[in-house]
């Protein structure tokens, strides 16, 4: 089967069981999606939501979540795991939003990855979702996907996003990366795949 008969297929596939996708994380503006995504480093969506609205009763602006203080910001997020680096990480970048940017979000990649705790995927998830600039961020269900479907043979995400970006049309980056992250969690697990129950992978020829 040909890349672009594959890439129909799993586009239309993805559109009729998602026709409407929203991000799975609760915020209200860019300072609590970061804080959000970054929190959802090694944690589930659900998880995240339920930390963050406690945490963002107490403290939903970088000067409100200084004042706040590690010790306090470690305590509610500690659900989340890894809170000792994401509680340092979220008092360090707050600290540099209120001193630098006047307590507003940057809007460009460059800037957004100099901050404490922010690499590459947590910046394109804030572009996309946050500002609506065309991002694909890659995390493990894409990254495993993209593999699984022959859309790249990248062992590294960086290598996989640039396939992916590629195939998929810019201006569906932002609705094509959500729907492959819910259909891999729904339909795509990496253990126990059947195949031939899988929507997608019974359709382009994936045999395990």
């Amino acid at each position: 089967m040909k890349k672009t008969e594959k890439l129909a297929i799993i586009e239309r596939t993805l559109d009729r069981l998602y026709p409407e996708v929203k991000p799975a994380l609760d915020f209200t503006d860019h300072y609590t999606l970061l804080i959000a995504v970054l929190l959802s480093a090694q944690c589930t969506d659900e998880r995240v939501n339920q930390v963050t609205k406690v945490l963002f009763k107490a403290a939903s602006i970088p000067v409100a979540m200084l004042a706040l203080g590690q010790e306090k910001v470690l305590e509610i997020i500690r659900p989340c795991g890894l809170s000792p680096t994401k509680s340092k990480n979220i008092i360090a970048l707050s600290r540099i939003l209120v001193d630098k940017y006047q307590s507003i979000v940057p809007d460009n990649f460059e800037e957004l990855e100099q901050l404490p705790g922010v690499g590459h995927k947590t910046a394109s998830v804030v572009m996309v979702q946050g500002f609506r600039v065309p991002a694909f961020p890659v995390d493990t269900h894409i990254f495993r996907l993209a593999g699984r479907w022959g859309l790249s043979k990248g062992n590294t995400v960086e290598k996989v996003e640039a396939d992916l970006k590629k195939l998929f049309r810019r201006e569906d980056w932002a609705k094509r990366h959500l729907q492959i992250i819910y259909y891999g969690r729904g339909y795509c697990k990496a253990r126990g795949h059947n195949p031939l129950q899988c929507p997608i992978c019974s359709q382009i020829g994936v045999k395990n």
